[in-house]
């Protein structure tokens, strides 16, 4: 499976929902589509699998020689944005009902739902109705839907909705073990650490438009070389004494002796620490890469500044 995207648009009405957006996905990678809501990505989701046609742009889906323009029903795994499983049915109805609709025989969905239900604990719950199960719970059967079938391509809109952070952890093993069976992923998501541990390649967006694309590696070069500065001191400290110390720096105060410095190209270190090291005496120093989370909130920030200007 792989899936081309090149410069695809859309608009409804006056709205530019997506303006030139181009990305690759090869089989077996996590892709990640990030951005605030209203970036964008549900409206590049419904395009790929069909529910809409883009305005401009195309999108090319190849799987074992065929080629297509969206990616057929039959190589797709699908958790919308929208849940809808039947609540007054049991886990094992609802399971086997949906798989049967792929095609499968009784013999192979029961062995498929035997070994999801299992990975989710859900096992001896199997006859439970859907409305006796926590949100959390619930969410983890509409995941098992989306892959029952054993597609070529899964796409998961907000797979950790509604989860607690074990069961968060719970799903990003479950999408290792899809990438293991050689499925592609693609997934929407707003967790940025989850998606740090998982994507091999991402997309953040904002407003329709593509800001920063590839690998993490990609995204932080991308993103220019902010670097973070973790610092320890022996006294107590406030947000106002840093800012009024170090008033061109972006500070995050951890503790009332913990804080991170983040720099900015032409920001140097040595003058940085030299400043501090006259007001405090610092008993800890530790230079970081910026992670996901900090990428993603510096980029929006710079294209809001740009599209202001």
């Amino acid at each position: 499976m792989q899936l081309i995207v090149t410069a695809i648009s859309k608009d409804y009405g006056p709205v530019a929902a997506v303006r030139q957006v181009s990305f690759q996905i090869n089989s077996g990678n996590i892709f990640a589509l990030l951005g605030p809501n209203g970036a964008g990505k549900s409206s590049i989701i419904r395009m790929l699998v069909g529910m809409t046609r883009p305005d401009s742009g195309s999108i090319l889906v190849s799987h074992q020689d065929q080629h297509y323009d969206h990616v057929p029903r039959r190589l797709l795994g699908y958790l919308p944005e929208d849940r809808g499983l039947y609540p007054d049915k049991s886990i094992e109805k609802n399971l086997l009902y949906l798989a049967q609709l792929h095609g499968l025989s009784k013999q192979q969905a029961l062995k498929e739902m035997a070994h999801w239900l299992d990975v989710f604990e859900l096992t001896d719950r199997r006859l439970e109705d859907l409305k006796q199960l926590s949100k959390g719970n619930q969410q983890k059967v509409q995941l098992i839907a989306a892959v029952l079938h054993q597609p070529a391509l899964v796409i998961l809109d907000e797979p950790f909705s509604g989860l607690d952070p074990i069961n968060q952890e719970k799903v990003v093993t479950f999408l290792k073990a899809l990438k293991a069976r050689g499925m592609t992923v693609i997934l929407s998501a707003h967790q940025m650490a989850m998606v740090e541990k998982l994507a091999d390649h991402m997309l953040l967006m904002a407003q329709g438009k593509a800001i920063l694309s590839g690998t993490l590696a990609d995204i932080q070069q991308q993103a220019g070389p902010q670097r973070q500065i973790h610092i320890s001191c022996a006294g107590p400290v406030t947000a106002e004494q840093l800012q009024q110390w170090l008033p061109e720096l972006d500070i995050e105060l951890l503790t009332a002796n913990r804080f991170v410095l983040r720099l900015s190209a032409g920001q140097s270190v040595s003058a940085t620490l030299k400043r501090l090291v006259n007001e405090l005496e610092l008993t800890q120093v530790e230079m970081q890469s910026a992670d996901l989370h900090q990428l993603y909130l510096t980029a929006m920030a710079e294209h809001q500044r740009r599209e202001q200007a």
